[in-house]
């Protein structure tokens, strides 16, 4: 009889796991968002925010099934990519965008590696060693971050799911931190402490 209950008891206990699971909220995360709301188009799309308000802030992070993703307004464009850095995980929502070479790019904060905002480019300057002269100049890693396209409708900023039929380097962090985007900024709050 003690093990009909205690067999029951695991059933129901099981049962409550189950309703708690498909019952949580959305993975998505507007921390930075003013919109203070959770939406899920009907395609698959996520929103990220209103276009006025990342117009104005600049940039904005949210989840996109689960990986963390910036969006920056810059130039009269928006651009999303994956927010970690390729390299090593550094936030790149926290970096500097930069002009190099005629390309918008964020300077991760971790380690100052450089990415297109457009193509997801790592941009490095090296030079010939067989020129009589050698100048640096920069060259491309190829394509090393995820880039997210965007959808804007009506005032706010949709990101797609990303296609993970193609791999890229970014994708490795993005998996790591997928349910745990405070870790860059702890990190970071303990290099500085460090220092």
């Amino acid at each position: 009889m003690l093990d009909l209950v205690i067999l029951s008891l695991h059933f129901f206990l099981c049962f409550l796991i189950s309703v708690v699971i498909w019952r949580r909220p959305q993975d998505v995360d507007l921390h930075s968002s003013s919109t203070g709301t959770v939406e899920m188009e009907p395609d698959g799309l996520t929103l990220i925010g209103k276009e006025d308000d990342i117009k104005r802030s600049g940039r904005v992070t949210g989840k996109v099934d689960g990986r963390e993703v910036v969006v920056f307004y810059h130039k009269g464009k928006f651009h999303a990519l994956d927010s970690r850095c390729y390299h090593e995980g550094g936030p790149l929502c926290l970096g500097e965008i930069e002009d190099i070479d005629g390309q918008a790019c964020i300077v991760c904060p971790w380690h100052k590696f450089k990415i297109t905002l457009e193509t997801g480019e790592g941009l490095y300057e090296g030079i010939n060693p067989l020129e009589p002269s050698p100048t640096p100049k920069w060259q491309s890693k190829g394509v090393k971050q995820r880039i997210h396209k965007i959808t804007i409708h009506k005032g706010n900023v949709y990101v797609s799911p990303p296609d993970l039929s193609v791999s890229f380097d970014s994708d490795y962090f993005a998996d790591k931190y997928k349910n745990s985007g405070d870790l860059a900024m702890e990190k970071q709050s303990n290099s500085q402490a460090a220092e």
